[in-house]
């Protein structure tokens, strides 16, 4: 599905708070109610566990103000409203001070399953939960200092990074998977695939992660799967620019969705 040019981010009063219509919150409600309804048992606990930290409910959509308030108090960790799309540099910025960028207008009814573009539903009930989790947000503020450290010709290798751990990541649970990437967990028609027992899952592994490509408006073809949160914090011990320096010499792998195609 394409963009769609007609949404409009919102601006804030002057009290820091966003209006939204009676349709916006019902819209909000039966998406929230049916992916935690969904979700069940395909989730994550730490991504349950981190919807009701933040007191995530059906019946209004959030505010920015209020999440970001309460994710200090958590972890240190805040958001803030954004347009949907912003450049690289102020993106991977946001993350270093431990603050995530949220899309403050939210998808009509004839996108429910999906929508290309981030919009409010994808940024708070898919990301805001685990920023609950300080392995995850060590993870994402290690991202954006790498990321400034590294410099523009690096940031390619992260967004894949990124991609395939924080949007669409994976986790082992007993002898099976949940999900805890955003875009899993926030797209009805992705959980239905990632979950449902067809989808390829590799076991996380940062050299093939960096050489993997990946399409923005399909279902993934395939997921990386982490042991747990730790692990994930665990990879910015690693020397990143060597990773990325050697992705680059190997070249990427077969794309995964011309197979699927």
């Amino acid at each position: 599905m394409s963009k769609d040019a007609s949404y409009t981010s919102k601006t804030p009063d002057a009290e820091g708070f966003y209006s939204y219509s009676a349709e916006e919150d019902a819209v909000w409600g039966e998406l929230f109610e049916a992916q935690m309804a969904y979700l069940q048992g395909k989730a994550t606990p730490e991504y349950f566990a981190g919807v009701e930290l933040l007191g995530l409910k059906a019946g209004k959509v959030p505010q920015v103000k209020e999440i970001d308030a309460r994710l200090v108090e958590l972890t240190g960790a805040g958001v803030e409203g954004v347009p949907a799309i912003i450049p690289p540099s102020r993106f991977f910025d946001l993350l270093s001070q431990r603050k995530f960028p949220v899309a403050t207008f939210l998808r009509r009814r004839e996108q429910m399953e999906y929508i290309e573009e981030p919009d409010l539903f994808h940024e708070v009930f898919g990301h805001c939960p685990l920023l609950t989790n300080p392995d995850y947000v060590a993870f994402i503020e290690g991202v954006g200092k790498k990321a400034k450290a590294l410099g523009k010709g690096y940031s390619w290798h992260l967004f894949r990074l990124f991609w395939f751990t924080v949007e669409f990541g994976m986790i082992r649970h007993g002898d099976g998977y949940r999900a805890f990437g955003a875009g899993i967990v926030s797209s009805p028609a992705e959980a239905a695939h990632a979950t449902g027992g067809e989808a390829v899952i590799e076991p996380f592994d940062l050299s093939r992660v960096l050489r993997m490509p990946y399409r923005i408006d399909i279902v993934q073809p395939v997921y990386f799967a982490i042991d747990d949160f730790a692990q994930l914090a665990a990879t910015l011990e690693e020397d990143w620019q060597a990773a990325i320096d050697a992705a680059r010499a190997k070249g990427d792998l077969p794309a995964p969705f011309d197979k699927a195609a």
